[in-house]
């Protein structure tokens, strides 16, 4: 069996970072899915697909991967680009405002 080992990214549609701290174990599927014919649902025989094993650090997804002789590959998550502009919603009325108001 082969699976990957990531850190899941933040929600899109959220600010926080609750559920990205964690590491998660996912087997890649070894079988495809099918198309049901009677109700256009996908499906698959393979069951190791619903399979989603978190750990704290990436070293015991690591170590839980050499224990059981699954072959893991680790996909480093990639880092937030720091805010470009500085400032918020706010400074947009500032009194101080530099720039004409142009809208």
């Amino acid at each position: 069996m082969s699976a990957r080992i990531y850190q899941p990214s933040r929600s899109t549609t959220q600010s926080g970072t609750a559920r990205s701290k964690h590491w998660v174990l996912e087997y890649f599927p070894e079988t495809p899915r099918e198309v049901d014919p009677l109700m256009g649902w996908t499906s698959s025989s393979d069951t190791q697909a619903q399979v989603r094993l978190k750990f704290p650090t990436k070293e015991a997804a690591l170590d839980y991967a050499r224990e059981h002789g699954i072959d893991a590959v680790v996909l480093e998550p990639h880092k937030r680009k720091p805010n470009i502009r500085p400032g918020g919603y706010g400074e947009n009325f500032a009194t101080n405002r530099r720039a004409t108001w142009t809208h």
